[in-house]
């Protein structure tokens, strides 16, 4: 299992991307462009979170076997939302190779298994970079 520190250092680094596309974005653009760069930002990071309580989970760090499901579904609502929210092409590959990783979580819990959460960690990493400026 990966230091806790890890965690944060993700955090951090999703929080600063949000920051820059803040600060990046200039002052001529429409408000809508800048929302949505906003939103995607912010849903990255909330994704970010979810992925890393989900490694707690399935680790079992969380004394809750339920937990995992729970993280799940707000793993999806934050799909949800970003799909809403973006017409960008590059955001859409990124949630799309998203949800297949979290679905294919989804299918190794329901089965008894243990998942692999390298794609679910690549597939967040990849939205972040699409959703940065």
């Amino acid at each position: 299992m990966a230091p806790r520190h890890n965690h944060r250092y993700r955090r951090t680094t999703a929080f600063t991307a949000l920051a820059a596309v803040a600060l990046a974005m200039p002052i001529t653009a429409g408000c809508s462009a800048v929302e949505k760069a906003i939103d995607c930002a912010q849903l990255a990071v909330d994704i970010t979170t979810d992925v890393d309580n989900l490694q707690d989970a399935v680790s079992g760090t969380v004394n809750d076997p339920q937990d995992a499901d729970k993280i799940l579904d707000a793993l999806d609502n934050d799909i949800d939302k970003i799909k809403d929210k973006t017409d960008n092409a590059d955001v859409g590959k990124a949630v799309d190779h998203l949800q297949q990783a979290v679905d294919n979580v989804q299918t190794a819990i329901d089965k008894g298994q243990d998942p692999d959460l390298t794609p679910v960690k690549d597939a967040a990493g990849e939205l972040t970079k699409v959703c940065s400026p």
